[in-house]
């Protein structure tokens, strides 16, 4: 994975609430900046030092695991006033999280943030659990008075996305063994058929066939990992 220590050059979108601008810091940590407001997603150190990176309004952490839930980081950019969104297991190990299961809505500034389902069903650990069951993790959608982001989590191409008709922008994971192989990242792309898409989560990516067996979605990338 690439270490950053300095923001990359963001992606800008307009939105009927103000301009957006995303990045993708690396696996799968997001900065999202919409006008003032600072919203991570599971940032992790492996991939940034996030000493020196605005401090969060919002902090959305997908589930527990260690690269998504990484507290030392966390306490480099949540201040007092930082709102918290994860899951039960989430608020077991951090203070103050805001739980929402799948299926729960949280209205934050105007936003509409929306916990969907983000689970495997093919890849399983070996003694058959799989590496994130149904119910345990969440995925999220931001609506922003109608322009929507989905952040898929860590999952597999699952009936649910089928509910996600055409987000604006998507984050799909792209990673095995945990999440999706390329054949299931094309998969769940086609089933979404979102506007933007950002692959994340993964370590080695195939831009061109990607964008090849996906005409018609705007394929973006930012950084390596």
């Amino acid at each position: 994975m690439l270490h950053i220590t300095s923001l990359p050059q963001p992606h800008v979108y307009k939105t009927p609430q103000g301009t957006l601008q995303v990045m993708h810091i690396g696996h799968a940590s997001l900065l999202l900046q919409l006008n003032n407001l600072v919203i991570y997603n599971d940032p992790y150190g492996e991939v940034a030092d996030f000493t020196g990176f605005p401090k969060a309004n919002l902090m959305l952490i997908t589930h527990e695991h260690y690269d998504h839930l990484d507290i030392p980081e966390l306490d480099k950019i949540c201040i007092p006033t930082t709102t918290i969104i994860g899951t039960e297991a989430v608020a077991q190990a951090l203070y103050g999280t805001n739980v929402l299961q799948n299926g729960d809505v949280f209205r934050w500034n105007d936003i509409v943030i929306s916990a969907v389902p983000a689970y495997n069903i093919r890849h399983r650990r070996p003694d058959g659990e799989p590496f994130h069951p149904k119910g345990h993790g969440n995925g999220y959608i931001l609506n922003i008075g109608g322009f929507r982001i989905y952040i898929a989590g860590d999952t597999e191409p699952i009936p649910e996305m089928s509910l996600i008709t055409s987000p604006d922008i998507a984050f799909l994971p792209k990673d095995l063994p945990y999440t999706m192989s390329d054949d299931m990242f094309i998969e769940a792309a086609r089933m979404l058929k979102p506007k933007t898409l950002y692959p994340y989560h993964y370590f080695t990516l195939d831009k061109v066939a990607l964008q090849q067996a996906l005409a018609g979605i705007n394929l973006r990338t930012m950084v390596n990992g």
